[in-house]
């Protein structure tokens, strides 16, 4: 006999909807569930997300729903700011709202809603149906493991990469001192007025940057045991090389200034030869309605420091409400989505680069996106790290930032800033 979920009135308004839906009668919903579960009739379950401008969510939806005919999943849409969605979330699950059974989150945010107790953990589905996470990214797969357990499958990814003009550079460079080199070089040339772009305004794009800096030199921010080990010979290496860049003659003179739009704005102005973006980068370069570089781009990954390339980690998760009344259907709905069949729908009809490896290899996908072939597209996604993994995620990017910060503007040394990240953030997560 099927389960039936009764929902309050679907709507795509944001966190008010949600949260006084969240604050209505509990025992008469439970009661109007029970009483259609007796009549046997189809399970609704809700799938939330931020606004979709393709048509993939609804096209993958609806495979779903030809593939499971007992389940109808109904839309909810959130905030398009990410914040704002964040903010909804937590207000409606600390009311041990039902309403969401499926939800997606940012990169950032499994360890802090595991620790809330707002999502369900997934090992016990993963094991009995015998998913293999040996398939997916394990740069993506590690953001959403939280003390020993997985608490969300990622959805598709995104990774810090490096874009150069093709008409000026011949081989990308492969460590950040070929990349110092070759900046200065090519400075000047072909209309360039800069070596290279990156983001170093004091916000998340920083994080970013330093996360890459830092990993590409052996270090870490937090260990995957929860450790704070910043303040290690690597790490401070990393930083070193990081205030290096940033502080050279080959970026803008206010590089502290730039996020994304003013990096992307000039690099596809034709004015740096070199930059450090989103993969978002490429299909931008290559817009004739906008960009002055078409088909003169390349991609590969970010230099190298001792111990290899880094790419920060990017993207979003799927997981399922701890206080869903249908786990066995959301989790049916999350494994489809975030398995073979739902990423590649997701890659051909919304863009987006799958967590699943070999997907990147199917010929219905590389012919959506073309720049997926590139073998350094594909290169830099599998050198992805994830930004450090804590319940408190924001405060301790907060503080990443303002020691970055000043260590790029020398009020401090890179040294001083690992000691100050160390002290500060492990003070954060002793509370």
């Amino acid at each position: 006999m099927n389960i039936k979920k009764i929902s309050k009135v679907i709507t795509t308004s944001l966190a008010l909807s949600l949260v006084l839906s969240a604050c209505s009668d509990n025992k008469a919903s439970t009661d109007e569930k029970k009483d259609s579960a007796d009549k046997g009739k189809k399970v609704e379950l809700i799938y939330a997300r931020g606004k979709d401008d393709t048509n993939a969510t609804q096209k993958m939806v609806a495979a779903f729903e030809k593939k499971y005919p007992n389940i109808d999943v109904k839309f909810r849409e959130m905030p398009a700011d990410t914040g704002k969605q964040h903010n909804a979330y937590v207000t409606a699950f600390n009311a041990k709202s039902d309403e969401i059974d499926v939800f997606d989150m940012d990169v950032v945010w499994p360890a802090e809603f595991a620790q809330a107790g707002y999502v369900m953990p997934l090992d016990r589905f993963i094991q009995k149906d015998g998913i293999d996470l040996d398939e997916y990214n394990q740069g993506a797969l590690s953001a959403s493991k939280f003390k020993g357990k997985q608490w969300a499958l990622p959805k598709f990814i995104d990774a810090g990469m490096l874009f150069y003009r093709t008409d000026l550079v011949k081989n990308p460079p492969k460590t950040w001192d070929d990349l110092l080199k070759q900046a200065k070089e090519d400075k000047g040339k072909g209309g360039t007025k800069f070596g290279y772009l990156m983001q170093a305004k004091q916000y998340e794009g920083l994080v970013c940057n330093t996360v890459e800096f830092i990993a590409s030199y052996g270090g870490e921010i937090i260990n995957d045991k929860g450790e704070v080990v910043v303040d290690s010979p690597e790490a401070i290496k990393g930083l070193k090389k990081l205030v290096e860049v940033a502080t050279s003659d080959v970026v803008p003179k206010n590089v502290t200034t730039f996020a994304e739009p003013e990096g992307h704005t000039a690099f596809i102005n034709g004015q740096s030869a070199f930059i450090r973006n989103w993969p978002y980068q490429f299909a931008l370069a290559n817009d004739k309605s906008q960009s002055k570089i078409v088909g003169k781009v390349g991609v590969a990954p970010l230099p190298a420091g001792d111990k290899g390339p880094a790419a920060a980690l990017g993207g979003w998760q799927a997981g399922i409400n701890k206080n869903t009344d249908v786990p066995k259907e959301a989790w049916l709905f999350l494994k489809f989505m975030a398995g073979e069949e739902g990423q590649k729908m997701d890659a051909i009809n919304g863009g987006h680069a799958p967590t699943i490896n070999k997907l990147f290899d199917d010929p219905d996908v590389q012919k959506a996106n073309p720049y997926f072939k590139e073998e350094g597209f594909v290169n830099a996604l599998k050198s992805a790290v994830s930004r450090p993994v804590a319940p408190n995620y924001t405060e301790i990017s907060d503080i990443i930032q303002i020691q970055v910060s000043k260590a790029i503007a020398k009020e401090i040394t890179p040294e001083q800033a690992a000691k100050n990240m160390q002290k500060e953030i492990s003070s954060k997560m002793e509370k």
